[in-house]
């Protein structure tokens, strides 16, 4: 059994695919590099068969149609071998030394798999022409050189974990979770990021930068342009996350302050882009959004609306949305975002 499976969603990757996994491979022996071919029209299933011809005890394919970032990572759930799993997209890549790191500490504790639920890391915003690299690091948020529960991470306002800083157990997802994404959605990753939490009971925090979270293609998802054109998607998942925290979670669990606040990170980040348009439809679709919130969980409302976020989002008039606006470019600048 390999130690670590990493799933890699590949559409149209050929450009790029090549420096994500040969920065996979060397793991060596013990990982498998899951690579999932999603409806290619370049020459990327060409590259991914060439991976697998050459390497056919590392690196498996996967040739689906096209059915997107959730659909490929579901795939690569349901073929993975390794006691650990996780998703790197392709024109992302991990850190050498990090990586080392992660696989010497994942071995160490794959006699023992269940003690572990999750590994978290840090992530490097990898802005393209940028000459900082701004890091995303958990020391302020998760205890260190220990295991631990939600009980003790502390996660300030606007601190949460992404896909990129994340590891799980590959039996937590397939067997507990039972983890299904929706298919044909952009934004996903949050719900990845989201979902498994509240059965994770087990973690571990290793203060390295593994991954590189590549921004700046002009047809990236998370490209601001792009994230206005596909609204509809981020709404979508905004709402099937306020659907999980209202059933799911079990509000006297320690988990569950994390959850609503991270809940209120995704509704400011769909605010924000529709007050940023500032068409009729677009301030309508905010308040409807905020209006779902309301009728799912009042409660859940009240929490997010009273909030420093709910309050920045709600300050009235043309003023009140610049202000909005501005704090936006700000977190912009701290973070490195695009």
């Amino acid at each position: 059994m390999k130690v670590l499976s990493i799933v890699v969603p590949c559409y149209n990757s050929a450009a790029y695919l090549e420096r994500c996994v040969n920065s996979l491979l060397l793991g060596e022996e013990k990982v498998e590099v899951i690579l999932i071919d999603d409806g290619s029209t370049d020459q990327t299933g060409e590259k991914v068969d060439y991976y697998m011809q050459r390497f056919p005890e590392r690196v498996k394919v996967i040739h689906q149609t096209n059915g997107g970032h959730g659909a490929a990572i579901n795939a690569g759930l349901k073929v993975a071998t390794g006691q650990y799993f996780k998703v790197v997209d392709s024109d992302d890549w991990l850190d050498a030394v990090s990586y080392q790191k992660v696989v010497d500490f994942l071995s160490l504790v794959s006699s023992n798999p269940t003690q572990l639920d999750l590994l978290v890391c840090n992530f490097v915003y990898d802005k393209q022409g940028s000459n900082h690299k701004k890091v995303m690091s958990y020391l302020n948020c998760l205890p260190q050189n220990q295991f631990f529960g939600w009980e003790k991470a502390k996660f300030p306002l606007g601190k949460y974990l992404l896909m990129h800083s994340i590891i799980y157990r590959t039996n937590l997802l397939r067997e507990q979770v039972r983890l299904q994404l929706p298919k044909h959605t952009f934004y996903e990753d949050n719900l990845y990021a989201f979902e498994p939490l509240p059965f994770v009971k087990k973690i571990y925090y290793l203060d390295t930068d593994l991954y590189h979270y590549f921004i700046g293609r002009s047809d990236q998802s998370v490209n601001e342009t792009v994230m206005l054109q596909r609204i509809d998607q981020q709404l979508k998942v905004n709402r099937m996350m306020v659907d999980f925290y209202v059933k799911q979670v079990n509000l006297s669990s320690p988990v569950a302050d994390y959850l609503e606040k991270y809940l209120e990170i995704i509704t400011t980040i769909s605010s924000i882009l529709l007050i940023k348009d500032g068409s009729l439809t677009s301030l309508q679709q905010k308040d409807e959004l905020w209006e779902y919130i309301a009728t799912s969980d009042l409660k859940l409302y009240h929490q997010l609306r009273r909030g420093l976020f709910g309050i920045g989002l709600h300050l009235p008039g043309r003023i009140g949305r610049k202000t909005a606006i501005g704090a936006y470019h700000l977190a912009q600048h701290m973070y490195g975002f695009n």
